[in-house]
């Protein structure tokens, strides 16, 4: 996803947050580094370019990025919580061997889902989003294991 900081901005503006560097910084981050970074990941990028932005402004503002919806926590097996800027909607294959994340989209399988929970509702619950994580293992492993 390649983006202006005026698109940036934008982004922000539209989750109801304040535009700053520190959120611009952290949202380009995440979008640069895109296979769903860790926030040691996403501090290490940022700190190359503007050191001066500390760990726990990082983290502070990949909570309040999360809880207005610009960005979506990403929890793998191996319990380690990454990020990725929200786009289209798409589920997510997790190999179990190399910790790779690839986005998988499938309108076939998100009109069955939808169609499954349109007949079968869960008593006392509102389904807001669904977002499968498919384990497994790629046949042929990614080449970026950077994530690991």
């Amino acid at each position: 996803m390649k983006l202006t900081i005026k698109d940036l901005h934008k982004l922000i503006s539209q989750a109801g947050l304040k535009v700053t560097p520190q959120r611009s910084s952290i949202l380009r981050s995440i979008i640069v580094l895109d296979n769903h970074p860790t926030a040691e990941q996403i501090i290490g990028y940022i700190h190359k370019e503007s050191p001066s932005i500390s760990t726990g402004t990082v983290y502070n503002v990949l909570d309040t990025m999360e809880a207005h919806s610009l960005i979506r926590k990403v929890k793998t097996e191996k319990g380690i919580m990454r990020y990725e800027a929200i786009k289209e909607r798409h589920h997510h294959l997790y190999c179990t061997e190399c910790d790779f994340i690839e986005d998988y989209t499938n309108q076939e399988l998100d009109l069955l889902i939808e169609s499954y929970f349109k007949n079968n509702t869960i008593d006392n619950f509102v389904i807001d989003n669904i977002t499968l994580q498919i384990n497994g293992k790629f046949i042929k492993h990614k080449s970026n294991t950077a994530n690991k």
